[in-house]
């Protein structure tokens, strides 16, 4: 398949941004370090980028979505590279006692994702930092990379132990390690 076919779905707290928990003030977003270049190298490398985030504050009712659209916001200002940065957003608003539709551990968002824009699942990976991130990026049929920049280290969960998830320091180290660019030199 084409290199258009390939895809990254980034969990966006404590992945891409410090987990505040609750985040509903854009002026609160602090990128973790070595998100902007790494997020230039995978857009060079051809991958389509795609943001899945649970946002159980929304369902709870402490933030709205309007919040959640202006954080997003900010931190797309932020990283400063093109506009759209993803090629689509997913905000699940879904609290724990909801019935659960786009929240993750569902597949429904890289699903339907992988249908519309034609990606080939194994070109496709899940990058997160909680089991909810693992469990979506398995149900799904993606592969899956952890992050230690969350609220865990996911190396101390079983579903990591179990199935040899990689593990890494943070985004920009499993972007050294596991992407490579479309062209070799």
């Amino acid at each position: 398949m084409d290199s258009h076919h390939k895809a990254l779905f980034l969990d966006r707290d404590g992945t891409l941004i410090i987990d505040k928990v609750y985040l509903s003030d854009p002026d609160g977003v602090e990128l973790i370090t070595g998100t902007i270049n790494s997020l230039d190298r995978v857009l060079l490398y051809g991958y389509k980028l795609f943001l899945f985030t649970n946002q159980s504050g929304i369902g709870r009712g402490l933030h709205t979505l309007e919040d959640t659209y202006k954080v997003n916001a900010r931190m797309e200002e932020m990283i400063g590279l093109k506009k759209p940065l993803f090629d689509a957003v997913c905000i699940a608003p879904e609290g724990p006692k909801d019935p659960i539709v786009y929240r993750k551990p569902s597949p429904r968002f890289i699903s339907e994702s992988i249908k519309t824009f034609k990606l080939d699942p194994s070109q496709c990976w899940m990058v997160g930092d909680s089991e909810a991130d693992i469990n979506a990026a398995r149900a799904a049929g993606i592969h899956i990379a952890a992050v230690k920049t969350g609220k865990i280290d996911p190396s101390s969960l079983a579903v990591v132990k179990d199935n040899d998830i990689p593990v890494f320091e943070n985004f920009a180290a499993f972007v050294e390690a596991r992407l490579k660019p479309l062209y070799h030199a």
